[in-house]
């Protein structure tokens, strides 16, 4: 499981590369019109793969309603590995202190949020009856087994280490959730940033043991009323935006939550929790905690 970009493959030969002034050369010989003539597939599925995308798609059923359950499911997964993606972009711009440069993709996951949590509307037409029809032919699937949204959990600084026990057969997953447990949060490094901008960071929160899920702290909470109160430019950007992050990723659990009670009522869910009621408890848990705690104080 790997949310950093690949290593580039080898230029398919009907990707180019091009200029731009091979590119007004094409439209000058089609005369604006497009090019419809390959000697393979098409450069967009080259690139994209569509083709392969399309495939994915497997439903255990004739119902026809299961196929919406199941794409938006997949568009879910996407999502959250770009999130992941842009979270540690930005987690590692705030290592090599470059808050600017942190800036960029931590406001792209703003946007990346806003388009995971539209997707619920696609199954808002679900009712119990319709999800009965196919739900048994699911057995024990349940989102609770998403890796990448694991750890996107564990990339925002949720830590459990017994969350990653579904995975113990999947050598490779199981060791990038090892590893993202072991590694600093966004928070952490957020925090460590704080840091070495001049405000009094206990050093044992920044030396912790990052496997253990953060805890709330005072020194924390009271840099952000400093932030917030002296109007630090840089900074305050970069709180806005991560309570931005933070209300979309509690957006996306409400929702999920909301779905559940529409489509199962209190009915225990398919992976073993009690359904509503477990997730009415992980709602509960907030993320950049301080962030949110300053405001009282500010």
């Amino acid at each position: 499981m790997s949310i950093s970009p690949p290593p580039p493959a080898p230029a398919a030969a009907e990707l180019g590369p091009t200029t731009a002034e091979q590119r007004a050369a094409k439209a000058a010989a089609n005369r604006g019109e497009p090019t419809l003539d390959f000697t393979g597939i098409s450069p967009y599925d080259a690139y994209v793969r569509a083709s392969t995308l399309h495939t994915l798609q497997r439903p255990l059923s004739s119902e026809p309603g299961e196929m919406s359950f199941l794409m938006v499911s997949q568009i879910m997964e996407l999502y959250f590995g770009l999130i992941c993606f842009e979270l540690c972009e930005a987690r590692r711009a705030l290592r090599e202190d470059d808050l600017p440069a942190a800036l960029a993709p931590l406001n792209r996951a703003v946007l990346h949020l806003t388009g995971l949590n539209a997707t619920w509307h696609g199954l808002s037409w679900m009712t119990p009856a319709d999800f009965n029809r196919f739900r048994d032919l699911l057995g024990e699937a349940s989102g609770f087994q998403s890796a990448m949204y694991r750890r996107l959990e564990f990339v925002l600084g949720y830590r459990s280490t017994s969350l990653i026990r579904p995975f113990r057969r999947q050598p490779e997953v199981y060791q990038a959730l090892v590893d993202e447990m072991r590694s600093r949060s966004i928070w952490d490094e957020t925090i460590a940033l704080l840091a070495r901008r001049g405000f009094d960071i206990p050093h044992d929160l920044l030396e912790r043991d990052f496997t253990e899920e953060h805890r709330p702290h005072e020194a924390v909470e009271a840099a952000w009323v400093t932030v917030y109160r002296e109007d630090t430019p840089d900074l305050r950007r970069l709180g806005d935006a991560l309570a931005q992050i933070a209300e979309g990723f509690s957006d996306w659990r409400y929702e999920h939550l909301k779905a559940v009670k529409r489509t199962m009522g209190e009915k225990p869910g398919s992976g073993g929790s009690s359904g509503v009621a477990w997730l009415q408890r992980s709602l509960a848990r907030v993320v950049f905690p301080e962030l949110w705690s300053a405001r009282t104080i500010i």
